[in-house]
């Protein structure tokens, strides 16, 4: 999964970037946009709808997802309870969640489309991510997860160490600086392919 990040598109197309890296073999793209308007984060949503033949989620705002026709929506703590919003929502519409100690692993409710657990190693792009698990920590994360749910690594993922947490039990991994921050968005999604396979 690649997430967005306007400060390291550096006044890139973020589509042209997004397109860029599912030609490189990323499967999904999550808009995230902290301080974009709703109006903004909409448009970018619609527009990578609209252009990629991947999954869209959008970052924190079940709403613009609805909006915007994406896939579906990645959930924090501080956003609404996914298993609140979860009867509200079409069939098939994804939901994310956040979880990064076991304390949140034990609260988190059974229907998760998956976990995004992290942060797997020091990250530069969110300043709020807690400390870095390492592969041992999120593979103890992981296996709390229910049966069957995928868990995905994030946080300092690069082509040095995407392996290590597929090792740990990733199903996949999300990364921001290793694709958005590269200046060949392409060459660095197939990059980070080939080291996990």
């Amino acid at each position: 999964m690649v997430i967005t990040d306007p400060v390291l598109l550096k006044g890139r197309d973020p589509v042209a970037v997004c397109r860029a890296a599912v030609t490189g073999g990323a499967t999904m793209v999550q808009v995230r946009w902290k301080d974009g308007t709703p109006a903004e984060i909409l448009e970018l949503t619609q527009a990578l709808v609209a252009a990629l033949p991947v999954p869209v989620l959008v970052n924190d705002r079940v709403d613009i997802a609805l909006a915007a026709g994406a896939a579906g929506a990645h959930l924090g703590w501080d956003d609404p309870p996914l298993d609140a919003l979860r009867p509200h929502l079409p069939a098939g519409f994804l939901l994310g969640l956040s979880v990064g100690s076991p304390d949140e692993a034990a609260r988190a409710p059974a229907n998760a489309d998956y976990w995004s657990v992290g942060p797997c190693f020091a990250t530069p792009t969110k300043q709020d991510a807690g400390p870095a698990l390492g592969p041992e920590g999120f593979a103890a994360i992981a296996r709390l997860a229910p049966e069957g749910t995928p868990v995905i690594g994030i946080g300092g993922i690069t082509v040095s160490n995407a392996r290590s947490i597929i090792e740990a039990g990733a199903t996949g991994v999300a990364v921001v600086g290793a694709v958005i921050g590269a200046p060949n968005a392409e060459a660095a999604a197939r990059a980070l392919r080939q080291a996990m396979s």
